[in-house]
């Protein structure tokens, strides 16, 4: 099947770095709540290292945790096991969210504090955005290999809400739009000659 060799091929491919304009919060995932309810937070060390807890490898909070579910999802594409793909994808979406609004809204807190701490959380915030809007499509692919083109449409919608349709995952979830026929116009418009229109903003 066509599909079934371009999603394995898209899950083969490495991410591209975070794009500036991408969307942080999305309002179709639920903000996470769990962490609120703790009280007592253990001092932190004088100095970091790897026995932090969230910087093992076994955790699922991080984003380490999301790319493992990632390539499970990878695994499960090779061999054509929809269903596990898509809880993989699932659960490494809600995770990449929930780092994502953890990040802003710590930024947000350093804001006016400390730069450097506000400018590498908010740095964050864009990476694991980014990834969760790479799980997102391909979650939409894993549907339209179902058949469930009606299940896809709203996350390619979020998709091109995110990133904007300059960039490069942008105009390929627009692109899946087209081809399910949800939209009509191709993006990029070929121009007269038969070039295509390129944004200033496109990597």
């Amino acid at each position: 099947m066509v599909l079934s060799a371009a999603l394995a091929v898209f899950l083969l491919a490495p991410t591209s770095g975070y794009a500036q304009s991408i969307t942080v919060d999305d309002e179709s995932l639920e903000e996470p709540s769990d962490l609120e309810e703790l009280e007592d937070f253990p001092e932190q060390p004088d100095a970091f290292d790897d026995l932090r807890p969230l910087a093992q490898d076994g955790t699922i909070l991080s984003l380490a945790g999301g790319q493992r579910l990632m390539q499970q999802a990878q695994t499960a594409v090779a061999s054509q096991d929809y269903t596990t793909a898509q809880s993989r994808l699932q659960d490494a979406r809600q995770v990449f969210n929930q780092l994502s609004n953890f990040y802003q809204q710590l930024a947000s807190s350093f804001s006016g504090v400390d730069t450097r701490i506000t400018d590498d959380l908010r740095a964050q915030a864009l990476e694991t955005a980014q990834m969760r809007d790479q799980a997102t499509y391909q979650l939409a692919l894993v549907h339209r290999a179902q058949d469930q083109p009606e299940l896809a449409v709203p996350l390619l919608v979020q998709i091109i809400r995110s990133q904007q349709p300059t960039r490069q995952l942008g105009q390929q979830a627009y692109q899946q739009l087209f081809e399910l026929g949800f939209v009509n116009s191709p993006y990029p418009r070929e121009q007269s000659g038969g070039s295509t229109t390129i944004s200033p903003n496109t990597p």
